[in-house]
């Protein structure tokens, strides 16, 4: 019993889930919303923030299950210590528990309202269709897997709808930040190119550039973001550079590791630049958690 709940988490890769949490409370930020040490929110109940929390626990973790369905018979070959090519789940429980997950995902975010739930399943939809489909192209696989992360920071703003039409241009930092994750990641088990590595340095660079130019923004303060802006940089750059130099699978790996784990600290920017201090330290705690689980389960 305990081997096959062990299976289960690690294809739902919990580390990555904890990463999905702080879309929502960026999100949350951007529409308004204040944790203060009491625990009440300036303009709402946080009824709405825990359902879109256990909202994304649905989509993400639904998303990530069907990522490991539809390549089952490719980690055979490279993966084979994977739960479905070793056996200890079999790919129509898998499945079914990536069904089950997407489903807790839309039910609850229609909880908080329409536009919430109609995010979920756009969400929903996208993910199968970037694990059936569109990783496969290097064009399609970073786009879809940047519209995913984009829609989830959406659905963290959707908690005001009317605040979601103000800020829907927000969307492209993950959307462009996942979209270079995924690009890197083709070398991940064998190596991959320099071209792709440096093209995601880009990428990288313009959501940095990006997070400075929102100093434009009103409701915007860069000078309570930039501790975490720099802490961002400090985590994922440098990862990154070496691997577009030495395209090897480990540095690889171990960029797109920093990535992924590295998205908390860029919700934290919005988090703490929509926000103030205390929204984005939280985030920013949810690193150490994040990592716990990273070493227990793989991220990739």
């Amino acid at each position: 019993m305990l081997q096959k709940m062990r299976a289960y988490l690690e294809l739902m890769r919990p580390a990555n889930i904890v990463t999905a949490f702080a879309d929502i409370l960026a999100g949350f930020a951007v529409a308004g919303g204040v944790i203060s040490f009491t625990g009440e929110s300036a303009l709402f109940s946080h009824e709405g923030l825990w359902w879109l929390l256990l909202s994304t626990f649905g989509l993400y973790g639904g998303g990530v299950v069907f990522n490991d369905v539809f390549d089952a018979e490719l980690d055979a070959e490279e993966r084979p210590e994977r739960a479905i090519p070793s056996g200890r789940v079999s790919k129509l429980q898998a499945s079914l528990l990536g069904t089950l997950l997407h489903l807790i995902g839309v039910i609850t975010a229609f909880q908080v309202n329409q536009t919430a739930g109609f995010i979920a399943i756009t969400i929903a939809l996208l993910t199968i269709i970037y694990d059936s489909k569109a990783k496969h192209s290097v064009v399609s696989g970073p786009l879809f897997m940047g519209l995913c992360r984009g829609g989830n920071l959406l659905l963290g703003v959707s908690i005001v709808p009317g605040i979601l039409f103000q800020s829907w241009f927000l969307a492209f930092i993950p959307i462009v930040y996942i979209a270079s994750i995924t690009l890197i990641s083709r070398g991940e088990v064998s190596g991959g190119s320099r071209m792709h590595g440096f093209i995601a340095v880009g990428m990288l660079t313009a959501v940095m550039i990006a997070l400075l130019i929102f100093a434009f923004i009103p409701e915007y303060s860069l000078l309570t973001a930039l501790p975490f802006l720099l802490l961002f940089a400090w985590m994922v750059f440098p990862a990154y550079l070496n691997a577009a130099i030495n395209p090897e699978a480990l540095t690889i790996k171990n960029a797109v590791k920093r990535g992924v784990l590295s998205l908390i600290f860029l919700n934290s920017v919005l988090a703490a630049g929509f926000s103030g201090l205390i929204l984005g330290l939280i985030v920013a705690l949810l690193f150490p958690i994040s990592l716990l689980f990273s070493k227990l389960f793989a991220v990739t």
